[in-house]
């Protein structure tokens, strides 16, 4: 367990699909244990089920406020505003609040909380699961060095994590928060492939899988430019840059770019619709 979170009591405000993720992965690594999360939903019964299955303890979103020292709050957009009216009560200048939703800014946050509670607010995604993911931080106002310092080590255990300016978390939601999903696409269309060329499904699917898993640790690794990575395998007169001109040919790389802006676009609108 890492050695900054061994006495927090951490409350995810919102067990959902992010937040059951995120609680899910901190338990698989050890980073906290069963008895100092606390979790809350919507829907009585939907805690009551996901804290029996975790072994951890379900409450109101005012009573994790009163009673823990990290606020993880992952709700909808939408619904911040109701969540953050809810506990304003019951916060103090001693806790951390840590945002994952999309579109909401920590001035928003540090507004709706009406004190100078710290804030941060951050974009995992679900390779978090097994601690694969990547993880956006950008801290508020009210934020010092210690509070970044206690969230990087909780994401940092979940996967690779960056800081960076507030101002360029629409794009990390767009990029490697939808991020998975376009992979997904890429990765099954390519297994379709080794499909219709002869392969058995199961076969193509875990080919193409690890093929990517390898691609992207080479790039991580080597710190390599992609385009440099992609020439070592291109050799003259090959196969590879036949499939490289039908990419090209059938618009996969604008795609792909369009697919990241617009959901960067829609990410930046997500709190007002």
């Amino acid at each position: 367990m890492p050695r900054m979170l061994t006495n927090k009591t951490v409350a995810v405000l919102g067990i959902g699909k992010l937040g059951e993720t995120l609680v899910r992965a901190l338990l698989e690594a050890h980073v906290l244990r069963p008895n100092q999360i606390l979790a809350t939903a919507k829907h009585r019964e939907t805690v009551e089920a996901k804290a029996k299955r975790y072994g951890i303890r379900a409450c109101s979103n005012a009573e994790a406020a009163r009673k823990a020292d990290i606020l993880i709050v992952s709700v909808k957009p939408q619904a911040m505003a109701e969540v953050l009216a809810g506990i304003r009560g019951a916060v103090r200048r001693s806790q951390l609040l840590i945002s994952t939703a999309a579109s909401v800014g920590t001035s928003f946050i540090e507004r709706g909380l009406g004190k100078s509670v710290p804030v941060i607010r951050t974009m995992p995604n679900t390779p978090c699961l097994l601690r694969s993911g990547m993880t956006g931080i950008s801290p508020g106002r009210f934020a010092r060095r210690e509070h970044l310092a206690l969230t990087e080590e909780l994401f940092r255990s979940l996967g690779r994590s960056i800081v960076l300016d507030e101002r360029y978390m629409d794009a990390v939601t767009g990029l490697s928060g939808s991020g998975p999903a376009f992979l997904y696409v890429v990765l099954e269309a390519l297994a379709e492939g080794g499909v219709k060329v002869g392969l058995p499904r199961e076969i193509a699917t875990e080919l193409a899988a690890q093929t990517m898993l390898g691609a992207a640790r080479m790039v991580l690794e080597t710190r390599e430019h992609p385009a440099k990575l992609k020439d070592v395998v291109t050799t003259p007169a090959g196969c590879t840059i036949d499939g490289l001109l039908e990419l090209e040919d059938g618009g996969l790389r604008v795609a792909l770019i369009k697919a990241v802006v617009k959901a960067t676009q829609r990410a930046s609108e997500l709190l007002h619709s």
